[in-house]
C-alpha cells in the first residue's frame, strides 16, 4: 500500500482495517469510544470542520484515497467525505455493509427517527435500546410507567428510571438471553447495522418472541468502489490505486 490512505472509522469493521495499515496511513475516529492502542498507522481523533475542514486534510495530508468505513447511519459523516473527496479530486471508497433482513418469526415494527421510536415503545415498559448514544439525551423524558435499558459504548451515570450498560460486541446469544431475561425486557429498540457482531439480540428477540423498533437505515451517497465487508476491503487496499 504505497498510496496514502485515509480510513474514517469507529466500527469494528474499520478497525480491522486499521490493523492492516501501515506508518503511512491515518485511521480517523470521531472521538466517541476507546481509541486503539496496537495499531502501526496514525491516529487521528475528532472532526476535520463539515467537508470544507476535510478537503483541505486531504490537500494538507497528501490524502491519495479516503475509506469510508463508518457506521451506516453516520450519514453526516459520508456525505462529508463524498463531498470532500469531489472537491479535492481524490477517490471515494466506501464500506456498505449489507442491513439485516427480517425472518418469518420476526415481528420487527420500522420507524425512521427518534419521535417514531417514543411513539412505537409507548404501549411497553421495559425496552432495550441498543442505537448508541441518542437515548441518553432523553433520559428526563422517561415515562413514569416505563424503565429503559440502555446499551452504548461508554459509561454514563445512572437514572431513577433507566440502567446504562457500557460494553461493545460481539455479544453472543447465551448473552443476550440472560441480559434479557434479569431486566424483563419486551421490546428491543435497534438501528438495522447488519454484521454479525450485534445480530444475536434479534435471534433472541424472535426466539423469545419479541417485537423489535427497527430504525430504518439513512440513504447514503455512492462511492467509487463498495464493499460487503471488511475482508472485501482489505483485500483491495493492498493495491488501492
Amino acid at each position: 500500500m504505497t498510496a496514502r490512505i485515509l480510513l474514517l472509522g469507529g466500527t469494528g469493521d474499520a478497525l480491522a482495517i486499521a490493523r492492516t495499515l501501515g506508518p503511512q496511513h491515518v485511521y480517523s475516529l470521531a472521538g466517541l469510544g476507546r481509541v486503539p492502542a496496537d495499531l502501526a498507522c496514525a491516529v487521528r481523533v475528532g472532526g476535520f470542520g463539515g467537508a470544507e475542514g476535510l478537503a483541505r486534510f486531504l490537500a494538507d495530508a497528501n490524502i491519495a484515497l479516503v475509506f469510508d468505513a463508518t457506521h451506516p447511519y453516520a450519514a453526516q459523516i459520508s456525505a462529508n467525505a463524498a463531498r470532500a473527496c469531489m472537491a479535492a479530486r481524490v477517490p471515494y471508497w466506501a464500506l456498505r455493509r449489507a442491513p439485516w433482513q427480517a425472518q418469518p418469526a420476526d415481528d420487527w415494527r420500522m420507524v425512521s427517527g427518534w419521535t417514531g421510536v417514543v411513539e412505537a415503545i409507548a404501549p411497553f415498559a421495559r425496552p432495550l435500546f441498543t442505537l448508541g448514544r441518542e437515548p441518553l439525551a432523553h433520559l428526563n423524558d422517561v415515562p413514569p410507567q416505563q424503565h429503559w435499558t440502555i446499551r452504548c459504548l461508554e459509561a454514563h451515570p445512572g437514572h431513577a428510571r433507566a440502567r446504562i450498560i457500557d460494553a461493545r460486541g460481539p455479544f453472543t446469544a447465551d448473552g443476550e438471553r440472560a441480559l434479557f431475561t434479569e431486566a424483563c425486557i419486551d421490546v428491543v429498540v435497534s438501528k438495522n447495522s447488519g454484521g454479525a457482531a450485534t445480530e444475536a439480540k434479534l435471534a433472541v428477540a424472535r426466539e423469545m418472541g419479541l417485537p423489535v423498533v427497527m430504525m430504518q437505515r439513512p440513504p447514503l451517497p455512492g462511492a467509487q468502489r463498495e464493499f460487503a465487508s471488511a475482508q472485501e476491503a482489505i483485500d483491495a487496499l493492498a493495491h488501492p490505486i
